[in-house]
């Protein structure tokens, strides 16, 4: 695989329409399109998932929790300012997309919901570093609102609180919800676990960067996005357990792969070692070529035309594979991107 991946070649025309502006009435109420281990391509439904999963299975979720990332409010002189923030590097630091009709200075301020001052420190390329007066998460919690995707046209409403988030969220951080996460219920993850079906969890707190697009034609260039991500001891033992009964260890979303493949390159070959937590930054580029080292399976939502996300599917089933797929979902009308509907990915048989 020493061939030059291109851009264009993770291009597709989706009709506007089928990007989904609104969640399902239920969130287990999902098309999902199944890719099997032959290439072959199944029209099921989401409440079909625990039938394509056997006993001794993993299931690993991203426990991420959406913060209220989207601050307004605007420049000492008047000017209109909107922030997204993307990471907070400390309690009350934090990094930032900022919109504004002229970028603010150093040592500027900027009044956020006409409730509070923000300093700008400065700046880490295209992001803004600000300070704020009481604890980020605080503030934003009082005062921010869900940051849903550019895709998504509405501003967000109460509904987008509760749906634009996983029901086993846990640890705050993310501006973009893992979405694959959003097709599960506590009846849909009690039954599964009835079904001898393991739980476990990895963290990646998603950034705005997912939504970043991909700039240069010859991918070799592409300098990816950071996010922080952490995999416990406990995750990493049932893991290893799971291989030994037999089964599978299945992502739930590419922000689960991402932790998890970054783990194991961290902790490198020697699957003997002393099993400890792992965490830290990833920039890991996942594209046709990579050799998985722990994913057997994934679910996951349709991702964005020559979008990382579509590369890294790509590279768990096969370019040609999710050609196909794509191009039967748009004929079959699912619905697109983080409110759409669901794949599952099986790795191709040898």
């Amino acid at each position: 695989m020493n061939h030059r991946l291109e851009l264009s070649q993770f291009d597709y025309e989706l009709p506007p329409e089928l990007i989904a502006q609104t969640p399902a009435p239920e969130r287990t109420g999902s098309r999902l399109l199944h890719l099997d281990a032959a290439g072959a391509l199944h029209d099921r439904q989401f409440t079909h998932l625990p039938e394509l999963l056997k006993p001794n299975d993993l299931l690993v979720f991203n426990d991420t929790r959406v913060i209220k990332a989207r601050l307004r409010g605007h420049k000492e002189s008047g000017g209109k300012v909107e922030a997204l923030i993307e990471s907070i590097t400390q309690p009350r630091v934090a990094l930032a997309h900022v919109r504004a009709s002229k970028s603010p200075r150093p040592g500027s301020v900027l009044i956020m919901a006409e409730a509070f001052n923000v300093k700008v420190l400065g700046r880490q390329g295209e992001l803004f570093e600000l300070e704020f007066p009481e604890r980020v998460l605080d503030l934003l919690d009082r005062y921010g609102s869900t940051p849903l995707p550019p895709y998504i046209t509405h501003a967000a409403q109460p509904q987008d609180e509760e749906r634009y988030q996983t029901v086993y969220a846990r640890e705050p951080g993310a501006v973009a919800a893992p979405t694959a996460g959003l097709h599960f219920d506590t009846a849909m993850l009690a039954r599964l676990a009835a079904q001898g079906i393991g739980e476990s969890f990895v963290t990646l707190h998603v950034g705005a960067g997912t939504f970043q697009p991909v700039r240069v034609e010859n991918l070799d260039e592409h300098i990816m996005h950071s996010e922080h991500y952490s995999v416990s001891a406990q995750t990493l033992q049932q893991i290893r357990a799971t291989r030994a009964a037999g089964g599978r260890v299945i992502a739930v979303g590419t922000t689960s792969v991402r932790a998890l493949e970054s783990a194991a390159q961290h902790a490198g070959q020697d699957s003997s070692a002393e099993v400890s937590p792992i965490e830290g930054d990833t920039r890991l580029f996942i594209t046709p070529g990579y050799r998985f080292q722990i994913i057997d399976a994934l679910i996951t939502n349709f991702h964005l035309p020559q979008s990382t996300l579509l590369m890294l599917i790509s590279a768990l089933a096969g370019m040609d594979p999710i050609r196909r797929a794509y191009a039967h979902a748009i004929q079959s009308r699912y619905r697109f991107f983080s409110y759409g509907d669901a794949m599952f990915i099986e790795t191709p048989q040898p």
